[in-house]
């Protein structure tokens, strides 16, 4: 087994009187997209700055691409890509000044810099607005540029904080299918969120933390099994529910078929994480259901995210 791209171990870090974090422990694989997530206050930001070098760690130890982040800075920091969750631009610039300012700070000659600002604008889908002032670009729009940024040095891990706060809906869609289409290029991403919901269907991994604390990490599929409860899936269909509720209840796996009041819905609750969703979806095809979506529960995944962190009580 290859080793973690990041290992964080019993890291406890203060602010004067304020305990930020108390002994939070985790670990992420290379190549996968790990969701970071946890109440306001949780310790998010104190965790990627720590992991990024921009803080050291008062006790424990980080270590990012097997490297220390007390005395290593200078190689982790050449191979990853920090966004922060409030970010200053130069917004008097357009957009290809800006981020052509960016590559020549990693030392790219003009040539080499006009082929990269190139691929960044094409990845983010920015090349239309390439001339634009910044200043007059959507909060969207710039959170694009400032991933656009992230990328000039071609880092091989990004450690995003809450990116999508703020964003419409519309412009939330977009962001995850670039960092989908980063995850497909090899890179491995951690992103933040005080919203599990939000990442329940984009990473392979979470960790959930609380009051500087690990309350969770691990496999995605794994979370409500954690917490002595069978996966829900929610399944959506095209047409009259009441002719297909017998038939879902023989679904191998599915141990229960509730429908949903007032709409075309079922949830399918399954034996266990061992269970394929991908295996009952081919066997709902192969019945001829008329699917119209196919998704793990948000209800049960936001329960068992209150359960763990203490039902939001906070003091």
């Amino acid at each position: 087994m290859s080793q973690p791209i990041i290992e964080v171990e019993k890291v406890t870090h203060l602010f004067k009187d304020h305990r930020a974090l108390n002994g939070i422990s985790f670990e992420v694989a290379a190549g996968t997209l790990h969701g970071f997530v946890g109440p306001n206050g949780a310790g998010k930001t104190t965790s990627l700055k720590l992991i990024c070098t921009l803080l050291k760690p008062q006790t424990g130890r980080i270590r990012v691409f097997g490297k220390d982040v007390r005395t290593d800075v200078k190689e982790i920091r050449q191979k990853l890509g920090y966004m922060p969750d409030h970010f200053s631009m130069y917004k008097q610039m357009t957009v290809y000044e800006y981020l052509d300012f960016f590559a020549a700070a990693y030392g790219h000659v003009a040539k080499r810099r006009e082929v990269i600002v190139g691929d960044v604008l094409a990845l983010t889908d920015m090349e239309g607005r390439k001339d634009d002032l910044i200043q007059g670009l959507s909060r969207g729009m710039q959170q694009r540029v400032s991933l656009a940024r992230v990328l000039v040095n071609d880092p091989d891990l990004l450690l995003l904080d809450e990116p999508a706060s703020g964003l419409d809906p519309r412009a939330r869609i977009e962001l995850m299918e670039i960092l989908r289409e980063l995850r497909r290029m090899g890179k491995t991403i951690f992103i933040s969120s005080h919203i599990l919901s939000e990442l329940a269907e984009l990473c392979d991994s979470v960790t959930i933390i609380d009051r500087g604390m690990t309350k969770y990490s691990g496999p995605m599929d794994d979370l409500l099994y954690a917490q002595g409860d069978q996966p829900v899936f929610r399944l959506r269909i095209e047409v009259d529910p009441d002719q297909w509720s017998t038939r879902l209840s023989v679904l191998p796996g599915v141990t229960a078929v509730e429908p949903v009041e007032g709409k075309p819905e079922f949830r399918l609750t399954v034996e266990s994480v061992e269970v394929d969703a991908n295996a009952i979806l081919a066997e709902l095809l192969t019945m001829g259901v008329p699917i119209a979506g196919f998704q793990r529960d948000q209800r049960k995944l936001n329960d068992a995210f209150m359960d763990l962190t203490e039902r939001g009580v906070r003091t």
